[in-house]
């Protein structure tokens, strides 16, 4: 019978590549999450640093004061405390400067919607997809200085300064960069991201 037959058919095997690329779009999601929980664990300790409350960052956080103190319990607090985070936006160490080029791709893509070059890549980076490796960094460098010159007429000029600047220290070789205080107390995710929050706001007129 038809349904006999359907039920005892054999479906052709999925091939290497198949698997492979189904394998890899799961690692990519299990990593982004692993590397997003290890992150938040470093900004709520950089928080506390701030003298920041475990019920302030709690509520920052959408976190029970328990699981805050979870998170602190990995470190040992009782340490010499870290020198204090500098904020600036004008620092140079590689991490802080592909934060502001990643705040700035973002804030084109949203200029611009799909009309940006730099959408795609910035979608890529939201969903941990992208890592900021060197030849990511160019490529991206390359598509906002796309987007910028394709559009001049009608993007702030805010833009183009921010990124005459991120590109300006990029081109710094490492070995010449001016280091900061927090370079060597931060994670350089937990720099990315801060430098990335400022750049936004900076970018947006709100800081």
């Amino acid at each position: 019978m038809a349904g006999e037959e359907s039920a005892h058919r054999v479906p052709e095997t999925l091939t290497e590549e198949q698997a492979g690329r189904m394998l890899a779009d799961m690692n990519e999601v299990i990593r982004a999450g692993e590397e997003m929980r290890k992150l938040r664990a470093e900004m709520i300790k950089l928080f506390i640093g701030f003298g920041w409350t475990q019920e302030r960052i709690a509520r920052l956080a959408a976190m029970s004061q328990p699981a805050v103190s979870k998170q602190l319990a990995k470190y040992r607090l009782d340490d010499e405390p870290p020198p204090p985070m500098v904020l600036s936006l004008d620092q140079h160490d590689i991490p802080w400067l592909e934060g502001r080029l990643w705040a700035l791709a973002e804030e084109i893509s949203e200029t611009l919607g799909d009309a940006a070059r730099c959408t795609r890549y910035v979608n890529d980076i939201a969903r941990g997809k992208k890592r900021f490796t060197p030849e990511n960094v160019d490529e991206l460098r390359r598509l906002v200085e796309e987007d910028l010159r394709r559009h001049r007429a009608t993007m702030p000029g805010s833009y183009q300064e921010a990124y005459d600047r991120i590109s300006r220290g990029l081109d710094v070789p490492p070995k010449a960069t001016t280091a900061t205080p927090a370079s060597a107390t931060a994670s350089a995710s937990v720099r990315r991201t801060l430098a990335h929050r400022i750049q936004r706001d900076r970018l947006r007129g709100d800081a």
